[in-house]
């Protein structure tokens, strides 16, 4: 690139914005062009995988508490007193019905999960749902060897991927975050909860060939943000 256009592209992105990609490139604002694509190109090759969990999360926490029998089988399970232990879940669901409501759409239970954000999914891994864990959830996934799961196998990496993924649809840096190790994760839990859907991921998924082979070197990386809990409940995209 010549020198006008990295300067024309400072001006679409905004100082602010590529500043970052200019401190990791220690100056080089050609270096920083680089980082800055390739972030894009990452993100791009995340969204494949999270994508793929995202849906296995949701249609097997459908299918499992739909599964359950319970007083009133007209009632769906997600209007149950027992899934909705916190404010934020219940807010949730008003918002994705009053937004089938404003499209001229049925609250069939089909359309209402699919409305539902990710931070809805990921709440039930909160300890506020440990019983239901113990007695219900727990059938969502299964190790490869048949063994069962934990609700903390699933809460902590949920909340960071939550947040990178939150990053990636807000179009934010993430070259410092370690991104092999969250493919592996996403990777992981995605098998947990449905072989047949990591295997998708493993086809047709780009990270691997995008990541490069020795590394990102970045000349003055931030620390990745580790969330201080699993605050999983809140989703700061309103993006399905």
């Amino acid at each position: 690139m010549t020198e006008e256009e990295i300067a024309a592209l400072e001006d679409t992105l905004s100082l602010e914005r590529f500043g970052r990609y200019l401190t990791w490139a220690d100056g080089d604002r050609l270096r920083a062009v680089e980082l800055y694509t390739l972030n894009s190109q990452l993100s791009e090759s995340l969204y494949t995988p999270l994508h793929m969990l995202e849906v296995a999360l949701r249609n097997r926490i459908h299918a499992v508490a739909s599964a359950e029998p319970h007083g009133d089988p007209a009632l769906p399970w997600f209007n149950r007193p027992e899934y909705q232990k916190g404010s934020r879940q219940a807010e949730q669901l008003e918002k994705a019905k009053a937004e089938l409501t404003e499209s001229g759409r049925s609250h069939d239970p089909g359309r209402v999960v699919a409305a539902l954000t990710f931070g809805y999914w990921t709440a039930f891994f909160g300890k506020d749902y440990e019983t239901l864990w113990q007695q219900l959830l727990h059938k969502i996934a299964r190790r490869a060897d048949g063994k069962g799961l934990r609700r903390k196998d699933f809460s902590e990496p949920l909340a960071r991927l939550r947040m990178l993924r939150n990053r990636i649809a807000h179009h934010e840096p993430i070259l410092n975050w370690n991104l092999p190790k969250h493919h592996g994760k996403i990777i992981e839990l995605t098998e947990w909860l449905s072989p047949a859907g990591a295997a998708w991921c493993r086809t047709y998924g780009r990270f691997s060939a995008v990541y490069p082979a020795s590394g990102i070197e970045l000349a003055r990386p931030a620390p990745e943000f580790v969330p201080a809990g699993p605050t999983v409940g809140q989703d700061d995209t309103g993006i399905n």
